[in-house]
């Protein structure tokens, strides 16, 4: 891959990169450095990595770094136990909200399965790839994913 190639890597891949980490983190700036770390290791593995496989390397790599990420907060700050009775009470008239509450409950593998399919728009095949595992795999835990977004989805306080 020549400096060219990688500069269009850049510009083509660097929002949806960022927008698939973000949604994962929920974190901006974690989500920033998450990412610049993908473009620091394409840039450096350039000379192996061939243009056309430029777009999965990246989001492989991302994800990659995001789990190991979530693994060092989770040892770096103690763990609070969920409490329904704390839940906030507010209007659940804002979709973008209750969608972003659905996802959050998913686990992190289920999340990154209906991003990358759903948002991203990757087939069960590059999926598989980038999250290491099989195609079947892939399709089995994004059934559930989405078996659990629908049975939380369809609550009727959240029926709009």
């Amino acid at each position: 891959m020549t400096e060219k190639d990688y500069n269009e890597c850049v510009s083509h891949y660097a929002d949806n990169v960022f927008r698939f980490i973000y949604k994962n983190l929920r974190n901006e700036e974690d989500a920033r450095d998450v990412v610049q770390s993908a473009f620091e290791k394409l840039w450096r593995n350039r000379e192996n990595v061939h243009y056309d496989k430029s777009r999965s390397y990246l989001f492989t790599v991302a994800y990659n770094q995001m789990i190991d990420h979530i693994r060092k907060e989770k040892r770096i700050s103690l763990k609070e136990e969920f409490n329904e009775a704390t839940k906030i009470d507010e209007p659940r008239h804002n979709v973008k909200k209750v969608l972003e509450i659905a996802l959050g409950r998913l686990n992190e593998t289920q999340r990154s399965l209906v991003m990358l399919k759903d948002y991203e728009g990757y087939s069960y095949d590059e999926i598989g790839k980038i999250m290491g595992l099989s195609e079947s795999q892939v399709k089995v835990y994004l059934h559930r994913a989405r078996l659990q977004l629908k049975d939380y989805l369809v609550k009727i306080e959240y029926v709009i």
